[in-house]
């Protein structure tokens, strides 16, 4: 006997990213087509080889007693999670049913750096004896987790440039089990540092378009030559429905479901044939009892970099089928970058909104489609859709497949 799933919707979200300091202010960047990539300005950009990034567009608004004991990602995170708690209407739940999935793709990197320079430049008793809890990955978890006093179990999962889509995954997973009615979910990255650009300038997986930030990012494009490194954090509170509608809250939309799988191909490189996150898309379609064609849009993974963007191609089309070519596709890291473990995180925010909108903010700097890409990408102008569904990709290192699905 098969049973329906208990329905998680979504009542909350929040975030701040290269576009905005809030979901507002992002949104509307989206669809006006901007971009948050810039020239980098601290002096140790000046040694490396890509000296471009897309950095928060806003400072956060922390006080600096508040500040002192957080690593970036975590304040990045607190920062989102207030926002969706408060856009959620600071829903009244009973503590010990709410939980907190929070992810990041590598931590408190930025303390850890800097804390080495202390340790070397100064000795061990000048390190900061909050140094552990500030690097450690489950850091912006537990932060959250504090601030809202989450009881149900915190969590932060960690797959890389997947890790934002997995903890909303696993927050879908945790209300469906019944462990918890209200789950506080996404993802938070901040990792604008020398070392992680000079890593991944080595693996040639960043745009070298030193003097055109702007047009560095090129999901899809025949000219894209890897990503634009970028950081910031989304949150989306997740409620079962039943919860959601005893409290009249508002609703954003369903997360209908989800899928995982990996690759178990290569630490880095995507399997071309795109098996890995196809069997992903089908289960997150299994999951939600959605067919190939309830989709009307895809946020894609589509980093910019040229093996993974075609795999992603020809991952969607084993999925789909012919319906690939009635869905409109878009990669909205053209414009904020990648924020690595907080990326499928803002997506799912972006993907939601474009459901409830009925629009699909355009791919920027596509301007001449791979012809290996048989997609339908969004670009130029915004496109407006019809009622659907929607997926969200995400896939990272280590062979990580993530998809989300979607509904209003």
């Amino acid at each position: 006997m098969t049973t329906t799933p208990r329905q998680v919707v979504v009542t909350g979200l929040g975030a701040t990213t290269p576009l905005g300091g809030d979901v507002a202010s992002t949104w509307e960047g989206l669809l006006a087509g901007r971009s948050g990539a810039r020239r980098l300005t601290e002096e140790w950009i000046e040694q490396l080889p890509v000296q471009i990034g897309a950095p928060l567009a806003t400072e956060l608004p922390l006080a600096r007693v508040e500040a002192r004991t957080l690593d970036r990602s975590q304040q990045m995170a607190l920062v989102a999670a207030r926002e969706a708690w408060a856009d959620a209407g600071s829903p009244e739940v009973d503590q010990e049913r709410l939980a907190a999935c929070v992810a990041s793709g590598i931590g408190g990197v930025i303390t850890l750096l800097t804390q080495h320079d202390v340790l070397r430049e100064k000795g061990a008793r000048r390190v900061s004896p909050h140094v552990v809890p500030m690097l450690m990955p489950n850091g912006p978890a537990s932060t959250v987790g504090l601030e809202f006093k989450a009881k149900a179990g915190v969590h932060a999962p960690v797959s890389a440039c997947a890790s934002g889509s997995e903890a909303i995954a696993l927050g879908l997973d945790i209300i469906r089990a019944g462990r918890a009615d209200v789950v506080i979910a996404g993802g938070t990255e901040a990792a604008i540092a020398a070392l992680p650009i000079a890593g991944f300038a080595q693996m040639q997986a960043l745009s070298r378009r030193n003097d055109s930030p702007e047009s560095a990012s090129r999901p899809f494009d025949k000219g894209r030559d890897g990503f634009v490194l970028g950081e910031g954090a989304a949150i989306l509170v997740l409620e079962a429905a039943e919860h959601a509608a005893a409290r009249g809250a508002r609703v954003y939309g369903a997360l209908a479901g989800a899928g995982i799988s990996s690759d178990a191909y290569h630490v880095a490189a995507p399997d071309p044939t795109g098996a890995g996150a196809a069997r992903a898309v089908r289960a997150a379609l299994r999951s939600a009892l959605l067919e190939p064609s309830d989709i009307v849009h895809i946020n894609a993974h589509a980093t910019s970099t040229p093996a993974g963007d075609l795999a992603e191609a020809v991952a969607l089309r084993t999925a789909l089928g012919d319906h690939i070519d009635a869905v409109a596709v878009t990669s909205t890291k053209s414009m904020t970058g990648h924020l690595l473990g907080a990326a499928g995180a803002l997506e799912a925010v972006v993907s939601i909104l474009a459901l409830r909108e009925r629009i699909v903010p355009a791919t920027r700097n596509l301007d001449a489609l791979d012809d290996e890409i048989a997609l339908d990408v969004v670009s130029i102008d915004n496109r407006k859709i019809g009622t659907g569904a929607a997926l969200s990709n995400s896939f990272g290192f280590g062979g990580h497949d993530v998809c989300l699905a979607f509904t209003v």
